[in-house]
């Protein structure tokens, strides 16, 4: 079984006005059948209210990440799947619930981890 995230980055998510009662209600249903599922790692959503920090080996820190990556914000969820076809499925299940497409991606194996 692999993990995969899938997740959208915050300008993807254009609700209109007086859905966003109903978006929230089917994204949580999708997390808790995932939940359900046995399938469900961790879910969330970056908090735009902390900046980011980009934190050197000597533990100074400066506001901001790297300057030549995109910025890191919207929702995700990493859920452990038997395969890629299972993966998309539940893109596809989230990407109705959050009225947006679903960016898929699946995490390298780390025997550590």
């Amino acid at each position: 079984m692999s993990k995969y995230l899938i997740s959208f980055p915050s300008a993807a998510m254009v609700v209109p006005e007086g859905e966003w009662e109903a978006v929230t209600r089917d994204s949580h249903a999708v997390i808790q059948e995932a939940k359900a599922a046995g399938v469900y790692v961790f879910a969330g959503g970056i908090n735009d209210a902390e900046p980011t920090l980009l934190v050197s080996a000597d533990g100074s820190t400066t506001i901001g990440g790297y300057p030549e990556a995109p910025a890191l914000n919207g929702g995700f969820a990493v859920l452990e799947l038997p395969s890629r076809d299972a993966a998309i499925k539940w893109a596809a299940r989230l990407a109705q619930a959050c009225r947006c497409d679903q960016e898929l991606r699946v995490f390298g194996f780390d025997p550590e981890s």
